[in-house]
């Protein structure tokens, strides 16, 4: 039989080769995990992918799906992509609009949805969605009642591919075998930070080879254990949730709720995992705060031993032996802190833990390796299947992304910019010619470079540097250069900050800082300090407050040349906030957005004013919202001796 070439091909690999003897999927229902085999997902599987092609669905078409990660929806994925069809995910949160555009740009004719939340969603939009021809839902929950033929059970879809097994055994296999490994597997949408989400074209191999690449980094066996927490409207879950299920054989478990997520994660204690660098921030937040609150005695002990991790964790880091008293000191807090911390965190069994997106600070990845989790930065985009970079196991600098995964080539440009080439590389954007033509640049030989738009270098060890966007380097007028995101990662290492945006511009001989507070840290420090407050604004205004942050403020400018310090920073009213476009979904902020929205705070900060008036929007302890006209102070900065 001739090698998988797609997804679908590599299960049925896995289902000959394992049957009903292995459990592909757990999923935890009414606090008790449900087990399902690789012969159970065939079944599902078979009869998904049959029923679409039942109603129709023809090879190249595109399916959007939406919902909580569960067993139904990686059913849905790989059936939908086992009749040859595109999936096009959608994230649970996005507004009607986010979700109409994508639907409609991508020319979905189908469309998977979980529950009665998703389906109301989709039926209030249903007049700007004239190519969508059904509605698949699979939790029937409030939908009992509802009469409209546009929505179908996946049930009924599922009877219907097993009416056209009973009549041919062997026409599923059958069409799974016509898949090419050069046939459009997923069209995953952009986040949108400079516009309209763009769909990025990727192709089986383009998967498949992201999959494989880190594979040859970090290997996953058939007995790991997979959390698929991250939604499949994000790259990462494809190629490292989904392919390798069905590439190495390693277990999906999902979680009963997104509520239960922590909970279940230390339940399982996965092998492999990848939080966002904001997921990690708080669980730095949420060990520090932890240990605030414990005995003076437990106090002492973290600190301790904190120490001794950070000095084990530099040896094993360098490659350099530990002697045998740190080895000695290091394994009784292995015993007593570490171990007990990572069980806590879900972490226990971890052999690779990932972060991705906005670049974590070199402090918490060494917060981290000092507890003994083994921390990467995976740098990538979705235009190259997810990843591009990694760090290899004795080989992490804190300062880079890592070094380019095997076959995969990194270049820098003229202007500093990273450059991608390698077979998990895209294909383009659907329906947009200009934006592939700005994004590939296209060598004689037909190789294709991903223009990244990120602006970074290759240090002599061959470890890239990831500095910031090229657009967002941001010139001083003495002509120097500064990464408001290398600011932003060493503020939120402070668990008392929640979300930051750096300033700086030519007409500007330094930087600035719009920060805002972990209201819950935050509060918790006020209550132990004796400070009453009544609303988010009310406790961000506290001098004790700006005194606090200014505390942080400093220790990064420690670390900072002279030009890019912050001298200047005001403590926000309110959070930045998706549903009002100051940040993407993944937490991206959208900086040009926010520094107009923002223009008058700005600009007082550089006039020199020590306070500005803004209409804030307020929320009270009962739950009321209003809005009020506030004065917000701007704390001008001390330089530390150092």
């Amino acid at each position: 039989m001739s090698e998988p070439r797609t997804l679908p091909q590599f299960f049925l690999e896995r289902v000959r080769q394992y049957g009903a003897r292995k459990v592909a999927l757990r999923q935890k229902e009414y606090g008790i995990w449900q087990e399902c085999t690789w012969q159970d997902s065939y079944v599902q599987v078979r009869d998904i992918g049959l029923g679409l092609y039942a109603l129709g669905l023809q090879r190249g078409d595109r399916v959007a799906t939406v919902g909580d990660n569960d067993r139904y929806y990686l059913w849905a994925y790989l059936g939908l992509l086992a009749a040859g069809g595109v999936q096009v995910g959608l994230y649970t949160d996005a507004g009607s609009e986010e979700m109409a555009y994508v639907i409609d740009h991508s020319d979905a004719v189908f469309v998977f949805a979980k529950d009665q939340e998703q389906c109301d969603k989709l039926l209030e939009m249903r007049d700007r969605l004239p190519k969508v021809r059904r509605v698949i839902y699979w939790d029937d929950r409030g939908l009992w009642n509802y009469d409209e033929p546009w929505l179908v059970a996946l049930e009924e879809v599922q009877t219907l591919g097993r009416q056209l097994a009973d009549q041919d055994a062997t026409c599923f296999e059958e069409e799974v075998a016509k898949g090419q490994g050069d046939d459009l597997a997923v069209l995953c949408y952009t986040s949108g930070t400079t516009g309209l989400p763009k769909g990025a074209m990727l192709t089986h191999t383009n998967l498949l080879s992201a999959t494989a690449a880190f594979h040859q980094v970090d290997p996953r066996l058939d007995s790991d254990n997979h959390v698929s927490l991250l939604p499949l409207g994000w790259i990462a879950e494809h190629v490292l949730g989904v392919a390798p299920h069905v590439m190495y054989g390693m277990v999906m478990n999902f979680p009963e709720a997104p509520e239960t997520v922590r909970a279940n994660v230390r339940e399982i204690a996965p092998e492999g995992i990848l939080y966002n660098s904001r997921l990690w921030d708080n669980l730095v937040g949420t060990v520090q705060v932890r240990m605030s609150d414990a005995s003076w005695l437990n106090r002492k002990l973290y600190s301790w031993f904190l120490g001794v991790g950070y000095q084990m964790a530099e040896k094993r880091i360098a490659n350099q032996p530990a002697g045998i008293g740190l080895r000695l000191a290091y394994r009784l807090g292995d015993l007593f802190l570490f171990t007990p911390l990572r069980d806590q965190l879900g972490l226990s069994q971890v052999r690779s833990a990932y972060t991705a997106g906005a670049a974590l600070s070199p402090d918490a990845m060494r917060f981290f390796h000092a507890l003994g989790i083994n921390l990467k930065q995976i740098y990538g985009s979705t235009e190259v299947a997810g990843g591009a970079t990694l760090h290899r196991d004795g080989d992490v600098k804190f300062a880079s992304v890592g070094k380019p995964a095997p076959g995969i080539e990194v270049r820098i440009a003229d202007d500093g910019e990273i450059q991608i080439a390698g077979p998990n590389v895209f294909q383009g954007y659907y329906k947009s010619d200009d934006a592939t033509a700005q994004a590939l640049a296209i060598d004689p030989d037909g190789r294709r470079w991903f223009r990244t738009g990120d602006a970074g270098y290759i240090d002599k060890d061959g470890h890239v540097i990831y500095l910031d966007r090229v657009k967002d380097m941001v010139t001083l007028a003495s002509g120097e250069h500064f990464s408001p995101q290398f600011i932003e990662g060493r503020l939120k290492f402070s668990p008392f900050i929640r979300d930051v945006m750096a300033v700086g511009g030519p007409e500007w001989d330094f930087a600035t800082a719009l920060i805002i507070i972990d209201f819950e840290n935050v509060g918790n420090w006020a209550e132990k300090q004796g400070i009453g407050y009544t609303t988010f604004l009310d406790l961000s205004q506290k001098p004790e407050v700006y005194a606090l942050i200014a505390g942080a403020v400093q220790d990064v400018n420690a670390s900072l040349p002279a030009a890019g310090r912050v001298r200047r920073f005001v403590l926000m009213h309110k959070e930045f906030d998706a549903d009002e476009a100051e940040m993407t979904r993944s937490r991206k902020l959208r900086r040009g957005f926010l520094a107009q929205r923002y223009d008058g705070i700005i600009a007082a900060m550089y006039r020199g004013d020590e306070r500005v008036r803004v209409h804030a929007p307020v929320r009270y302890q009962d739950g009321r919202e209003g809005v009020v006209e506030t004065e917000l102070r701007i704390m001008f900065v001390e330089e530390s001796e150092t």
